[in-house]
């Protein structure tokens, strides 16, 4: 009886020694420097990176100066018209579709690009004065929400977005306006740009009217633009005459 219990206590130190060596051999690196290749997967598992949002909250109401921002560069003179900033990788794809348009014999020119809050507000209150007095503030907003966005919703702010050669649409009905028009309707895609106010008898698409100007760098443009829906609602629109109308007409 002695000897048997002394097996199994024998036995059960034995099992136990090798249940120690089993759990220890899963918790370390095998010989040779070879890692586990769980605890390696484990190790290189992408971490999510919490976004800035309140960097991101001031660069899509417009909110922040180009000039001191990391994100943003000066665009060449050859390539625009004025001092221009734009996102860095939104110029570097329009550099490209730059060159592209030179070989085929067209002449592209950056007229806007990034504009803030202050440059924004200028441009709606010059529209919004000019309206007839006679005009209630809610024909007001509508009038000159035809072709420019309320501070704080224009993509332009975001430094994706810039308006090329012309503001008028009739420039680029004949002619050379023609041409550069077919052009980038033809090869903008291939850059990752797009014409986002299309024609609305067309497509359907309601809002602002047709600007033919008007090319947005969609693979950052996308993405700015669902992060505003998540961070932005109308009760961040100030600042500006009519601003009170966002809630009314759903800017945001």
């Amino acid at each position: 009886m002695k000897s048997l219990i002394k097996e199994h206590v024998f036995l059960l130190a034995v099992f136990s020694i090798l249940l120690v060596t089993c759990v220890n051999a899963g918790d370390s690196n095998p010989p040779n420097g070879v890692d586990n290749p769980i605890q390696h997967e484990r190790q290189n598992q992408p971490k999510p990176q919490p976004i800035d949002t309140a960097y991101y909250t001031r660069l899509l109401l417009g909110k922040v100066q180009y000039r001191n921002d990391t994100s943003f560069v000066l665009v060449s003179p050859k390539h625009s018209s004025k001092q221009i900033y734009l996102e860095k990788s939104t110029y570097k794809a329009f550099r490209l579709m730059y060159g592209a348009a030179k070989a085929d014999g067209v002449h592209l020119l950056i007229i806007s690009g990034a504009r803030n809050f202050d440059y924004q507000k200028r441009i709606w209150e010059r529209k919004w004065n000019a309206r007839p007095n006679s005009c209630s503030k809610i024909e007001k907003a509508k009038g000159t929400l035809m072709f420019s966005a309320m501070p704080s919703t224009s993509r332009h702010h975001w430094g994706t977005d810039f308006d090329l050669n012309s503001l008028e649409n009739s420039y680029f009905d004949s002619g050379r306006g023609l041409a550069e028009y077919k052009w980038l309707c033809q090869n903008a895609h291939r850059f990752g740009f797009c014409q986002v106010y299309t024609n609305k008898q067309q497509t359907g698409r309601t809002g602002y009217e047709m600007e033919k100007w008007h090319w947005s760098y969609m693979p950052l443009a996308s993405q700015y633009l669902r992060l505003y829906a998540q961070l932005i609602s109308n009760n961040d629109i100030s600042g500006f005459p009519g601003c009170e109308l966002a809630h009314e007409l759903n800017v945001t």
